[in-house]
């Protein structure tokens, strides 16, 4: 079993900067690949970014390619996303996930997670 805490959400006015992390405890976080989705009301959750579980790999959404960069530090049991340049279009509900599947980070499906964050809201200011 693995549980995973995101923290660092909140108002950003759009061109700022925010930072989210995902606490991971429990399994050893290196042996999963981890990503983050989001999700505004009435839409599917969408895949953001992913990171292969050595961390030397990645995998964006275009419409976050060039703003968002993810990352993680297995030491720390952690991943973050950075989120700059940030657009009103990316307010949502940002959600962590890790999946076992390997080479789940090169086509990050959601159905092929194997767990979740609670969530994290990032509302932006225009």
């Amino acid at each position: 079993q693995v549980q995973l805490v995101e923290s660092g959400g909140g108002l950003v006015q759009a061109g700022g900067s925010l930072r989210l992390s995902c606490a991971a405890s429990g399994r050893s976080f290196s042996t999963y690949d981890m990503g983050w989705f989001r999700q505004v009301p009435g839409k599917e959750r969408e895949s953001v970014a992913a990171i292969s579980r050595s961390g030397g790999n990645t995998y964006y959404a275009d419409s976050v390619k060039g703003r968002f960069t993810i990352s993680r530090d297995n030491a720390k049991n952690t991943a973050y996303l950075r989120m700059n340049s940030v657009k009103p279009e990316d307010a949502a509900v940002y959600y962590c996930a890790a999946a076992l599947t390997t080479t789940w980070w090169r086509a990050p499906l959601r159905h092929a997670v194997n767990y979740w964050g609670q969530g994290t809201q990032v509302t932006v200011s225009s």
